[in-house]
């Protein structure tokens, strides 16, 4: 329930600006706002299938196809975004790690599921839903680095502030990702430890 809280409060604050022709982050080459748009509503969907997974076993299949369909073009789109990112080589190759991470977890999740691979499937889907997930805690991380480094502004940056906003902004991409995916590997490691491993999907070891 909390997470399915945040993730609306997160899309209806995140996502009306994109629907109605405005932007928050300025374009870098020429299809960059149609590219941009196409990602938010892809990622928003895909969002929105993770939390169903929580609340479904029923309809796993037919949400977990929904999750990838929407999940892969838009871990392709945000590659070619957040490689051309206005905020700095520090943010990009963030962005271009965690597109890289997320179209690979995906996809071979997908592909453990469809050789009844149950356990590295969940595995694997696991890692890749907090990596879509992980785009609600880089909004909390760099206003937070942008208030913490305040100080070291004028001392090291002598009041350049482009210098000053590639390092917050590059700082928060690789927190917010680097922290839910450890926490994710954390999770996963921990139920493998101190439970059995539970096979609730083998009556239908057909492919998906």
């Amino acid at each position: 329930m909390l997470l399915a809280v945040v993730v609306t409060a997160f899309l209806l604050y995140s996502v009306p600006p994109y629907a109605s022709g405005g932007s928050r982050v300025p374009p870098t080459f020429a299809w960059h706002y149609p590219l941009l748009v196409a990602h938010v509503l892809l990622a928003s969907v895909a969002m929105v299938a993770v939390v169903a997974q929580l609340w479904s076993r029923r309809f796993h299949r037919s949400i977990g196809r929904t999750y990838v369909v929407t999940a892969v073009p838009a871990a392709a789109s945000a590659l070619v975004i957040g490689a051309l990112t206005p905020f700095g080589p520090m943010l990009a190759v963030s962005n271009v790690v965690l597109a890289v991470l997320w179209l690979w977890f995906t996809l071979n999740g997908f592909r453990h599921a469809r050789r009844g691979r149950w356990r590295a499937h969940r595995a694997d889907m696991v890692r890749s839903a907090a990596l879509a997930l992980s785009v609600i805690t880089n909004r909390i991380w760099t206003p937070v680095l942008v208030l913490a480094l305040d100080p070291l502004r004028e001392n090291i940056f002598g009041g350049d502030e482009q210098a000053y906003l590639y390092l917050t902004a590059g700082l928060g991409g690789w927190l917010g990702w680097l922290i839910p995916l450890a926490a994710a590997q954390w999770w996963l490691r921990r139920r493998r430890v101190t439970t059995p491993s539970p096979k609730p999907f083998e009556q239908g070891t057909r492919p998906v």
